[in-house]
């Protein structure tokens, strides 16, 4: 079973399609993405590199699928298909960021 089939039954299972609208999934989306930076707050290179090099490293790993489910969720809710929106973006970001001028270089690309 493909893994946004196991996340849809999860949900179907519980009958929480009720309450996820696009706004509570973008919502929840971003609550889950905080969790993650939580992981990493206040934590020096060392401590970072401690973190997921090590026993903790589930928590990292726990909260990043959440990420993902709450994403595969909201994109199949909208009819977004996940892999075409990513490369149309990395096209965009091509144009806006060119390789003679950006790399190396963490500027905007409004800054180039």
């Amino acid at each position: 079973m493909k893994v946004l089939d196991q996340i849809l039954k999860f949900r179907s299972d519980r009958d929480w399609e009720q309450f996820h609208k696009p706004k509570d999934l973008a919502i929840s989306l971003a609550i889950e993405a905080s969790e993650l930076l939580e992981c990493f707050q206040w934590k020096t290179d060392d401590e970072v590199n401690a973190l997921i090099n090590g026993e903790n490293r589930k928590k990292i790993e726990e909260e990043v699928a959440d990420v993902a489910m709450y994403l595969y969720l909201l994109c199949h809710d909208l009819n977004i298909d996940i892999e075409e929106t990513v490369k149309e973006k990395i096209e965009i970001n091509n144009k806006k960021y060119p390789i003679s001028k950006s790399k190396g270089n963490a500027k905007k690309y409004t800054e180039l």
